[in-house]
């Protein structure tokens, strides 16, 4: 009986430790679908390590994984900032860079949109080009 209680026990603090892996592993296939889903028509080419600020029309922020920038020529490039990142939708994107280019050494501070106040800051990766699929003709 005593045995079958330690059991149930150790199995209940087991559970209860693994669900916020299990929460991440959910949030974290979550963000992977929203990259697919905005990368979707177009293929992925090798990783660089800066893009002009000129050619950056928006960026989209993917909860926790990314940032996704969209240029004017239609190219995505999806930079995946260091481990730990902190990054929430409703963020304000701050760059300060020395010249034209935003490279993967550069620091954004990240503004939290409803108090404008500093939510903290991250380090940007490599930027991973998404171009456009050539359209077939029938």
């Amino acid at each position: 009986m005593r045995r079958s209680l330690l059991a149930a026990a150790a199995l209940a603090v087991t559970s209860v430790l693994a669900l916020p892996a299990v929460a991440q592993t959910g949030k974290a296939a979550d963000a992977e679908a929203s990259i697919a889903r905005l990368t979707a028509g177009h293929t992925p080419g090798t990783p660089v390590s800066c893009i002009n600020l000129r050619d950056i029309r928006s960026t989209e922020i993917v909860e926790d994984t990314a940032i996704v920038y969209r240029m004017n020529n239609g190219t995505l490039f999806v930079n995946r900032p260091g481990a730990g990142t902190i990054l929430d939708r409703d963020d304000i994107l701050v760059t300060r860079t020395i010249g034209t280019r935003l490279c993967r050494p550069d620091i954004v501070n990240l503004i939290d949109r409803g108090s404008r106040m500093p939510s903290g800051s991250i380090s940007l990766g490599d930027f991973v080009p998404y171009s456009r699929l050539p359209r077939t003709r029938s």
